[in-house]
């Protein structure tokens, strides 16, 4: 269960911290753990999303505001 201040947070936020976490990494002992000791893969194909923040950016629509024009 998440804490009351990290509901708190804006959704944009929310996002950009799970997206954060979805990267094409993994920690070498899910390696072990997944495939044996034996077996020789890179970490990366354990991860689904491959994500780089330099190069891909995420699709998080803006707050709406209201239009100044309309009055």
């Amino acid at each position: 269960m998440a804490s009351r201040k990290a509901m708190a947070r804006s959704s944009k936020k929310r996002h950009l911290d799970r997206a954060g976490r979805q990267t094409k990494w993994a920690p070498f002992w899910t390696v072990i753990k997944k495939y044996g000791k034996g077996k020789k893969v890179h970490p990366s194909r354990i991860t689904h999303v491959k994500r780089n923040w330099r190069k891909t950016n995420l699709k998080i629509k803006p707050r709406k505001t209201a239009k100044k024009h309309l009055g």
